[in-house]
């Protein structure tokens, strides 16, 4: 997608994602930071993160606007498998900009990773059906659902299970 691209998240990022992570019609993204505080105590983690190799986080921008986040992390007995995730701002849905960011997401991770990634899984609600849509045109297969696996308000939540081979 023109115009689109990804960098690691910045500590001045907290106030754009409390924004987009809060808002009432936001309801399938289990990260849901209580205040711009508690984001930033998030985002410092993500060097730390990076230097040991469990998880890239990066911000979506779009024509030099902060617009979601996306990232990869990496399983650490499995070191094999990566689990991708993402969120945009819901002003974007629908114009293909999640599946965009995957697809970023994945070449940073494919290219740059010293890692042999054979498997790249998505997690999604069983009712988010347009994550489920970015899962299937980034080429990845519904395996199935894995029941409470989902942290999210206080309940363990079923997701569904897609993966790609690679």
């Amino acid at each position: 997608m023109k115009f689109l691209e990804i960098r690691y998240q910045k500590i001045s990022d907290a106030k754009r994602f409390v924004e987009i992570l809060s808002h009432p019609d936001f309801i399938y993204f289990p990260a849901k930071p209580k205040t711009i505080k508690e984001e930033k105590d998030f985002l410092r983690k993500n060097i730390e993160m990076r230097k040991n190799g469990t998880a890239y986080n990066f911000s979506v921008i779009l024509k030099g606007k902060l617009i979601g986040g996306a990232g990869i992390r990496i399983d650490q007995s499995r070191k094999y498998i990566a689990e991708t995730g993402y969120f945009i701002d819901r002003k974007y849905w629908g114009r293909g900009i999640a599946t965009a960011a995957v697809k970023l997401v994945e070449d940073f991770a494919l290219n740059n990773l010293k890692l042999q990634l054979k498997r790249i899984e998505i997690l999604t609600l069983k009712k988010n059906k347009a994550s489920q849509r970015v899962a299937i045109k980034c080429g990845y297969r519904k395996e199935g659902i894995q029941r409470g696996k989902v942290a999210f308000k206080d309940k363990y939540l079923d997701a569904y299970s897609y993966a790609k081979i690679i």
